[in-house]
């Protein structure tokens, strides 16, 4: 799920970074669901090739077909309900191909929680957020629809996040290979995603770094703060917002030092040794513990010209 869409609004955002929760009776209604990142494409090819990560995570290569005929193969890392997403440089098209760019996915868990964030996000003065409803095409050539999603704006530099809710229409298709629901109105993540993390040592992502410009950062605080995250600003112009098991740091920077730089891992099960695992650019360290951690270094960068 990329940010590689038909964007037909253009909202202006307005408000700092500033400590707030959603005014729905406390309760949170957006939740970390999975993070990208374009990296170089050594990184990639190594992360694609790697025999650790299929022994480590419920990891996957796969080719998605989205709203339009739009279509992207990913690196995919699943977990109980959270997931990271990983491309190498041009595997996406434009500027969401670049070296760095990043998105972020934040999900509801119960039906009728993405209208709520639409609300709050009006509230908090996006009066014109921007709608858009994504399908995927399992081969057939009949999309079907996959799930609604809420931007404050269509623009962006290199990173973008949205709010998003599942269609009922892909949990009903068995081709999603979803399950049931757990109590009346669940779309939530644990349901959308398969049991396969079961199998393997990651459990879910439980923290991620990513480092933005100052207007994306902008553009996505109205968004967690109207999900119900708790948003808190960082020296330098960061800032950092938890809830919901995740904790998201944002580092605010120029636009050619944006990235991916850091995600935080828990396990199924403790593990009584320290193993790091060297890939591309990139160093993933398990343990001790219950938790593994995954640094994305100082990536090539192409040189501009012009």
């Amino acid at each position: 799920m990329i940010m590689v869409i038909a964007l037909a609004l253009a909202g202006a955002v307005q408000g700092g970074v500033s400590s707030a929760r959603a005014e729905d009776g406390g309760r949170q209604l957006l939740f970390y669901n999975h993070a990208y990142g374009v990296l170089d494409r050594e990184t990639a090819d190594a992360i694609e090739h790697s025999a650790f990560l299929r022994d480590f995570a419920n990891f996957q290569v796969r080719t998605t077909t989205g709203a339009g005929g739009q279509t992207w193969t990913g690196r995919y890392l699943m977990g109980r309900e959270t997931y990271i997403e990983l491309f190498g440089t041009g595997d996406l098209p434009g500027k969401d191909g670049t070296l760095g760019a990043t998105g972020m996915g934040v999900s509801t868990e119960r039906e009728g929680d993405l209208a709520r964030v639409i609300t709050q996000l009006r509230e908090l003065g996006i009066s014109d957020p921007v709608e858009f409803r994504q399908t995927r095409d399992f081969g057939d050539g009949v999309p079907v629809p996959w799930f609604d999603a809420v931007f404050t704006t269509d623009q962006y530099d290199l990173f973008g996040a949205w709010g998003m809710e599942y269609r009922p229409e892909y949990f009903a298709d068995p081709r999603g290979n979803t399950e049931p629901a757990a109590h009346p109105g669940d779309v939530g993540r644990e349901r959308y995603l398969s049991d396969g993390y079961r199998d393997h040592l990651m459990r879910d992502v439980t923290g991620i770094r990513l480092a933005v410009t100052a207007r994306d950062l902008a553009n996505t605080v109205p968004l967690l703060k109207a999900g119900g995250f708790a948003v808190r600003s960082l020296p330098g112009g960061g800032a950092v917002a938890q809830g919901g098991g995740t904790t998201l740091w944002f580092d605010a920077v120029p636009l050619d030092q944006v990235g991916l730089r850091q995600v935080e891992m828990s396990l199924n099960r403790p593990v009584s040794y320290r193993h790091e695992e060297r890939i591309g650019h990139s160093a993933l360290v398990v343990g001790p513990g219950p938790r593994a951690v995954w640094t994305f270094g100082e990536q090539v960068r192409p040189s501009r010209s012009g």
